[in-house]
């Protein structure tokens, strides 16, 4: 719908989105009144978030494992896990913003903008609040000064439109909100981190490469930043490009419209914190426009204070790709030259620790490579291993990590062979197991395959990986047999009363906190099915 939408005015487009959902623009899907929760929300403390899941990764260095003590299960008891509840999003076909879990609370976005704090045990609802757009971005939980001098917590979130937020965890209200990027395709897919008072919020541009090709869009002008904000107030503290260069006129398209360049390099992911050598690190996205840049599809390694580029790292260089051109384009100034073939990083560095204590950077291409990288020698290559044949098609959105191994699933939703799990060793790269992707549980419905792109999840001696097939499995850490799976493909009976059924998963991981696994299912972009549920299963 990119092409269609791009010739409509910004009226046009809400009109149709209007009559599509039958309510305008930015405003709420009515109210359940089914499953509220009797009382107030709890307020929470300092422990109650440290032993939950909070952010994207679980921590700020984004290594998605949940230890024992924390996440309550193991490879002994996964395989007794079952369905407790399930939670329907009202008037949205998926279901792709991250829960967080904290103090006994669970808290979880919706592509309707709206955000619900839970009842973990039984999911009913305690609070509702309505964001400016959709959001798909996970939730971070830190503590915050009111007004009134007295100190409590907040959520802060992203939305659609790249607005961040803090609310009050424990009533919904509005703390702040900012405006982090004006460009019109700028939006916030990764997941703000938070750390030491500040939020590090990145963008993404959607849409703009599907529409580069055209010659009547002035191909291209997004680059995608990290805005750092004052956790308490929302206010600027600095503003990092991921391409220093502002685009500049590059000559005139075949309709006569002015070009632009370079653009591109969208974060996708949550940035990862190193707090011990005040680094944040990022993984961005191919270009958009010539001319090519170093750091599109690289790792950047920026000053935590500043947000200075202190050095980069670029595995696939002359990244150049937008929609709708050809392998060649000397016919077509919109297009680059020569197409590059589109292997974003779209999942955040995971800052693991070898066993001789050194730290090293891991992170996953849509390449079908895996690369070890060394912080301390400016991103210097460890080891590489490559965990499928890549595909153009489909992102590659969390790898996780234990004490020993790197994790990983397969996306190439494209390929003959989509899906699939690996594992490796921390130290070496050195392949541990591979599986194939299981049978699919989707059958043959329209959108159906194994692709098993989305984040996945570890906690001792098991890996979670939700797959586009609907699928929900546990792989034993030790040799990739499966202990559990569940099968989404179907409608759930929800506590808050809303029609609600499961389908594919990508985008967002498992959640393990407290012996509960929280899922959501539904996904639907360029591909997948949809669906608007978060099923919560416990232990018997």
């Amino acid at each position: 719908m990119f092409r269609q939408g791009s010739a409509l005015t910004d009226g046009e487009r809400r009109a149709v989105a209007a009559f599509l959902t039958g309510r305008p623009v930015g405003t709420a899907p009515p109210p359940s009144p089914t499953g509220l929760c009797p009382s107030p929300a709890p307020r929470l403390t300092d422990a109650g978030i440290a032993g939950g899941w909070n952010g994207w990764g679980s921590g700020v260095t984004n290594t998605r494992y949940q230890p024992a003590k924390m996440g309550g299960l193991n490879a002994q008891s996964v395989p007794r896990l079952t369905l407790k509840w399930a939670f329907g999003f009202p008037g949205v076909s998926s279901a792709r913003a991250q829960p967080a879990v904290a103090g006994g609370l669970v808290f979880v976005a919706s592509d309707s903008g709206d955000v619900f704090a839970l009842n973990a045990k039984d999911g009913c609802t305690y609070w509702r609040y309505h964001a400016q757009a959709g959001i798909r971005t996970g939730i971070s939980i830190g503590p915050y000064r009111a007004a009134d001098g007295v100190s409590r917590h907040a959520v802060y979130f992203s939305d659609g439109g790249a607005t961040a937020y803090a609310v009050d965890a424990s009533t919904g209200r509005q703390i702040w909100m900012r405006k982090v990027d004006d460009h019109p395709h700028a939006r916030a897919t990764g997941s703000p981190t938070l750390f030491d008072g500040r939020l590090f919020v990145p963008t993404a541009g959607v849409g703009e490469e599907g529409l580069g090709g055209s010659s009547r869009y002035p191909c291209c002008s997004f680059r995608g930043s990290i805005t750092a904000l004052d956790a308490r107030t929302g206010s600027v503290v600095w503003k990092s490009y991921s391409i220093a260069e502002e685009p500049k006129p590059r000559g005139m398209s075949s309709a006569g419209v002015q070009l632009w360049g370079p653009a591109g390099g969208g974060i996708w992911a949550a940035p990862t914190v190193d707090a011990r050598r005040r680094a944040l690190y990022v993984a961005t996205g191919n270009g958009y426009a010539e001319p090519a840049q170093r750091t599109t599809d690289a790792i950047l390694a920026m000053d935590l204070d500043t947000g200075r580029i202190r050095w980069v790292v670029q595995p696939v260089p002359n990244d150049v790709w937008t929609g709708g051109c050809k392998p060649q384009n000397s016919d077509n100034p919109n297009c680059p030259a020569t197409l590059g073939p589109d292997h974003d990083f779209s999942m955040s560095p995971v800052l693991a620790k070898r066993a001789n204590g050194e730290d090293v950077l891991i992170v996953q291409q849509k390449s079908g490579m895996a690369y070890a990288f060394d912080p301390d020698r400016a991103g210097a290559l460890v080891w590489q291993y490559r965990t499928s044949s890549g595909s153009s098609f489909g992102g590659q959105w969390g790898a996780a990590v234990d004490d020993t191994q790197a994790y990983f699933g397969v996306n190439g939703s494209i390929s003959p062979t989509p899906g699939g799990m690996r594992a490796v060793k921390i130290d070496t790269g050195e392949e541990v197991w591979t599986k194939a992707a299981p049978e699919k549980l989707c059958g043959a419905a329209r959108g159906c395959t194994a692709a098993q792109g989305g984040a996945i999840t570890a906690v001792p001696g098991v890996v979670f990986s939700a797959s586009t097939d609907g699928g929900i499995r546990a792989y034993a850490a030790a040799d990739g047999a499966i202990l559990w799976q569940f099968d989404t493909n179907r409608e759930f009976t929800t506590v808050n009363g809303v029609r609600a059924n499961g389908g594919a998963m990508d985008g967002p991981g498992p959640v393990v906190s407290g012996g509960m696994l929280f899922v959501e299912s539904g996904y639907v972009s360029l591909m997948g099915r949809p669906g608007n549920v978060l099923l919560a299963f416990g232990l018997k």
